[in-house]
């Protein structure tokens, strides 16, 4: 395998989608969303918070490092890790995200989360952007740290009850003013973690999560690739 994440070669792609390929279909559960020639897959209907997960065994493979990237689209209004809707903010078995989740083994353990906010720029309550952008009044839990990404798809305006396309989530592109410090991170679009000689063998597991229903959020992913080493 080619060079990933500035950490050589040796990488194995344990998970791979790409809904750009219409004969391709979501996992199991999850639901399609189709708009504007976008697919991507979310969470099933539910009246209240949720996740909905797909687990990638590694065959056996011992491997010290992960390495991947995840699109996704915003649905309404997603809130990244705001902690005024639902109860399992601080659990990570839990729906303490709005957006993707990204674990392995059981009891899980924090890979990297994948956050969507209201908005790009400052055009509504602070609180509900991303932790990362300016004036942002939100605090990331302690068991995510720095291992996170954060954008918003919606740049101004009253948001709607649909899927925003037009600019994708986790690619470092199109941020806003507020949302600036977001897409200036290191790897972005890449996730990194490296255990040094911590190795294990545990599958890895891909959650889309929301604390609301999904009438009133979702983060419906349209790409991921993970590889371990």
């Amino acid at each position: 395998m080619e060079e990933l994440c500035g950490s050589g070669g040796g990488w194995t792609r344990l998970a791979y989608l790409d809904m750009s390929d219409s004969t391709v279909t979501c996992p199991s559960e999850f639901r399609l969303y189709q708009s504007g020639g976008v697919r991507a897959c979310g969470r099933p209907v539910t009246s209240s918070g949720s996740c909905v997960s797909v687990q990638f065994p590694s065959n056996d493979i011992s491997y010290s490092q992960v390495c991947g990237r995840v699109t996704g689209y915003q649905y309404y209004t997603p809130d990244a890790v705001d902690n005024i809707h639902g109860s399992n903010h601080n659990n990570l078995n839990g729906n303490y995200v709005d957006g993707v989740s990204i674990t392995h083994g059981s009891p899980r353990q924090h890979i990297w989360t994948l956050m969507a906010g209201n908005y790009e720029q400052n055009v509504h309550i602070n609180y509900y952007n991303c932790p990362c952008a300016n004036d942002s009044t939100q605090q990331v839990q302690s068991f995510i740290g720095d291992h996170y990404f954060c954008e918003s798809g919606i740049a101004t305006g009253l948001y709607q009850q649909q899927l925003y396309t037009s600019d994708p989530l986790w690619d470092g592109q199109s941020c806003g003013s507020a949302e600036s410090p977001c897409c200036n991170v290191p790897g972005i679009p890449w996730f990194h973690r490296d255990y040094g000689n911590t190795t294990t063998t545990d599958y890895i597991e891909l959650r889309v999560c929301g604390d609301e229903a999904t009438n009133n959020e979702d983060v419906p992913v349209s790409y991921y690739e993970i590889y371990v080493q």
